[in-house]
């Protein structure tokens, strides 16, 4: 009777605890671009995905490397995607080498339709909501692949993936949207509500 009671009486102070502090639980995902909390990394060495999430966007590239004609891989280890993707072990962003010069990522008029005003970053994390490469929605909000990553989404799951967008330093008018289950990401234009 008295383990009953104990055990009763930790599973009253657990919830009361988790209702307090709703942080003290790591989440599975989260939505509509709430913080993030408790997202571990997984601890592989120069693991790609898993659900790591870098803790900061690319830094603006100062050494551009011409940028490709077609859509090349950006596949720098044999198990790593083909895509461009981020390194788990040090947040190296593969792929992003270009810079301001590549003119697919050039948009005659940037910010068309305003920019993207709710919060972005490590700490906020975007559920996919259904659409396509063409438009997608997070919390409301539609964003379009650019045509130059196109080939990189055939795998995400349009209405079920965990997104964190960052801004590009690079190419005007464009985010970066990286896939924490595969840990890819591709260049997004945001198109509003």
């Amino acid at each position: 009777m008295l383990a009953r009671r104990t055990h009763l009486r930790f599973l009253f102070i657990s919830a009361v605890a988790l209702a307090v502090c709703p942080g003290a639980l790591p989440t599975a995902a989260q939505e509509r671009g709430r913080p993030a909390r408790g997202r571990p990394s997984t601890g592989r060495e120069e693991g790609v995905g898993g659900g790591h999430i870098p803790q900061r966007g690319p830094a603006p590239v100062r050494r551009p490397v011409p940028a490709p004609s077609v859509a090349a891989s950006h596949r720098d280890q044999p198990e790593h995607p083909e895509a461009p993707h981020v390194h788990a072990n040090n947040d190296e962003w593969v792929g992003h080498a270009t810079g301001r010069a590549d003119p697919r990522f050039h948009l005659d008029r940037p910010w068309e339709h305003g920019h993207f005003t709710r919060p972005i970053g490590p700490q906020h994390i975007w559920r996919l909501r259904g659409g396509d490469r063409n438009r997608f929605s997070v919390g409301g909000f539609y964003f379009q692949v650019a045509e130059a990553d196109a080939v990189f989404v055939n795998d995400w799951l349009w209405d079920n993936d965990d997104i964190v967008l960052y801004d590009d330093p690079d190419h005007d008018g464009f985010y970066l949207a990286y896939n924490t289950r595969l840990g890819t990401y591709v260049h997004v234009l945001y198109l509003g509500t």
